[in-house]
C-alpha cells in the first residue's frame, strides 16, 4: 500500500514538471514570435506646395512628402525628426501613445522608438495647433496581428458627457490689446498721380485680450485685428513686404483682394518663421477690398485675426465726410465656451463644423464698446469702412437707430451708391461702404441684425455727442429695453 502510495505521488510529481515545462516553453515561442527588428526612418520639416509637410530622408523614402511608413507587429520604430526649416514642429504616433520632443531652429533633432504593438492602418502627424491642417500628416502601415486586435470592444455610451463646449473658470488672464482703434486709418488721399506704396506687413503671433479675465493666441497682422488699412488709388503700384516673426509657429502668408495675379500674393509670399518676402501689384481696380492670409488651412488663420482691408480710391477720389471708422467682423473657434475665464485654446473641429464661441467687432468682445467705440458729434456725416474677415458668417450690417443714407454695396465706389437702406449684407472676404448723417444725440449700436449674435460679443457704439433734436426724436426713455 505504501509503495503505491509513493508511486502516485512521484506520478504526480512528473506531471506538474512537465506542465511546468510545457507552460515555460510556449511562453518562449509566444515571446519569441512577437519580437521583431528594429526599423529606422529619418525624417525633416519642409514647405512643399505652399504647405508644411514631413519629408523622407534615405532610402525608398528619400524625397517624398510625407512618406508612408511601414512595420510589423512586435517590431520597434525609431524615428529621427530634424527641423529643415527652423519651425517649431515635433511628430506624433497617437494609435501607439508614442511623440518626440520638439525641435526648434533649423539643424535641430530628436530621436525617439517604441514598440509597435498592433497592426493596421494608422496615421503620425504634428502635434502643434495648425501644423496637421497645414499638410502635415502621413500613414503608418503594420502587419501582422495580436490576440488583442481581435478582441472589439462594445462602445461605450456616456449620455451625461456634455455635447459641446463647457464655461471654464481658470484663473483671469490678461494680454495684450489686440484690437484695432476704429479711426486708425489713413486720410484721403487727394489729387495726385499713381505712385509706388510700399506696404510693411509683420506677422505677430501674440497672446491678446478677447474679454475681461480671458486670453486668445490670436495671429495677426502688425499686433492688431484686423491688421492695417491701406489707401492707395488706382494705377499705384504696390510694393508689398511681408516679415514673419522669429518666434512664430506658422509660417504666413498674404492675399489681396485687390491684385490682379494668383493667389493675390500669396504664391509669393509664403513666408517661414524669421523670413521676408516681397511683391509688387498695380491697382488696377477701385474698391474696398479685403486681404487675408492664405496658408494652408487658410481659414484657421484668418479666424485667428488674420485680415484687413485695403482702399483703392478711384482717380477723382471719395466724396467728403467729417468722420470715416475701419470696423471687421469675425469669428473665433474655442475648445471653451463663451464667458469662460484664463487662456483659451482654439478648437479646428468647431471651426470645420462653422460653430464659433465668440463673433468679434476689431477682434475682442467690448472692443468697440467698452473699449474703443466710435465717436461724433450732431450735424456730422460719417463714413465707415465696413468688411467681414470670417471666415464662415455673412453679416447682415446695421446701426440701430439710424439709415444708411448711401451704401456702397460690396463695396463697388463705381456703381450709384444705394440710399436709404437699414441693413446691407456683406459675405465673408467681402466689403461695403456706408454713409449717414447724425441728426440725434445718443448712443447707437453697431451689429450684425442676425441678432442672437449679440450674445457671442458682436456689438459695437457710435457715441453721438450734441444738443437734443426733439423735432426729429422726443419723448421719455424707459428702463428694459434691448437697445
Amino acid at each position: 500500500m505504501k509503495n503505491t502510495f509513493k508511486l502516485l505521488t512521484l506520478l504526480m510529481a512528473i506531471s506538474v514538471l512537465i506542465s511546468a515545462c510545457a507552460s515555460a516553453n510556449a511562453s518562449a515561442a509566444e515571446i519569441s514570435s512577437t519580437t521583431g527588428k528594429v526599423v529606422e526612418y529619418a525624417l525633416t520639416t519642409g514647405m512643399e506646395d505652399g504647405k508644411m509637410a514631413f519629408i523622407g530622408v534615405g532610402g525608398g523614402i528619400d524625397g517624398v512628402v510625407n512618406p508612408t511608413l511601414s512595420a510589423a507587429v512586435g517590431d520597434t520604430l525609431k524615428i529621427t525628426l530634424s527641423s529643415g526649416e527652423g519651425v517649431e514642429h515635433d511628430i506624433a504616433f497617437p494609435d501607439f501613445n508614442a511623440m518626440s520632443e520638439h525641435v526648434v531652429g533649423k539643424g535641430s533633432s530628436t530621436t525617439f522608438e517604441f514598440t509597435v504593438d498592433k497592426g493596421g492602418s494608422f496615421l503620425y502627424y504634428c502635434q502643434l495647433a495648425g501644423h496637421r491642417q497645414a499638410g502635415m500628416e502621413g500613414k503608418f502601415e503594420v502587419t501582422g496581428s495580436t490576440a488583442s486586435d481581435a478582441v472589439s470592444a462594445a462602445p461605450v455610451s456616456n449620455p451625461a458627457a456634455p455635447s459641446g463646449p463647457v464655461v471654464v473658470n481658470n484663473p483671469a488672464a490678461t494680454g495684450a490689446d489686440v484690437v484695432r482703434d476704429p479711426t486708425d486709418l489713413p486720410g484721403p488721399i487727394g489729387t495726385r498721380g499713381p505712385q509706388t506704396v510700399r506696404i510693411d506687413l509683420e506677422t505677430v503671433e501674440i497672446e491678446g485680450q478677447l474679454a475681461d479675465g480671458t486670453t486668445y493666441k490670436y495671429w495677426t497682422f502688425n499686433g492688431k485685428v484686423p491688421g492695417p488699412f491701406y489707401r492707395v488709388r488706382v494705377g499705384d503700384t504696390i510694393e508689398v513686404h511681408l516679415r514673419n516673426l522669429t518666434n512664430s509657429t506658422m509660417a504666413h502668408s498674404v492675399d489681396f483682394h485687390a491684385v490682379t495675379g494668383p493667389g493675390g500674393g500669396a504664391t509669393m509670399t509664403q513666408t517661414l518663421p524669421g523670413e521676408e518676402t516681397m511683391f509688387t501689384a498695380k491697382a488696377l481696380n477701385p474698391g474696398l477690398f479685403v486681404y487675408h492670409c492664405a496658408t494652408p488651412m487658410v481659414a484657421q488663420h484668418i479666424a485667428n485675426g488674420m485680415y484687413g482691408l485695403i482702399l483703392v480710391e478711384p482717380e477723382e477720389g471719395l466724396p467728403s465726410v467729417d468722420r470715416e471708422f475701419y470696423v471687421m467682423q469675425g469669428e473665433l473657434y474655442t475648445n471653451e465656451a463663451f464667458g469662460s475665464t484664463g487662456q483659451l485654446t482654439e478648437n479646428l473641429q468647431a471651426l470645420l463644423n462653422e460653430d464659433p464661441e465668440y463673433l468679434v467687432f476689431n477682434g475682442a468682445v467690448g472692443g468697440l464698446t467698452e473699449q474703443k467705440p466710435l465717436k461724433a458729434n450732431v450735424g456730422e456725416t460719417v463714413r465707415i469702412f465696413f468688411g467681414v474677415g470670417g471666415p464662415n458668417f455673412t453679416s447682415s450690417f446695421h446701426v440701430i437707430g439710424e439709415i444708411f443714407d448711401r451704401v456702397y454695396d460690396q463695396a463697388s465706389l463705381t456703381s450709384p451708391a444705394l440710399t436709404n437702406i437699414q441693413t446691407t449684407t456683406v459675405p465673408p472676404g467681402g466689403a461695403t461702404m456706408v454713409e449717414f448723417g447724425l441728426e440725434v444725440p445718443g448712443n447707437y449700436i453697431l451689429v450684425d441684425h442676425a441678432l442672437a449674435r449679440l450674445q457671442r460679443g458682436l456689438a459695437g457704439f457710435l457715441i453721438v455727442e450734441g444738443p437734443a433734436n426733439p423735432e426729429i426724436y422726443d419723448g421719455t426713455p424707459m428702463p428694459g429695453s434691448g437697445h
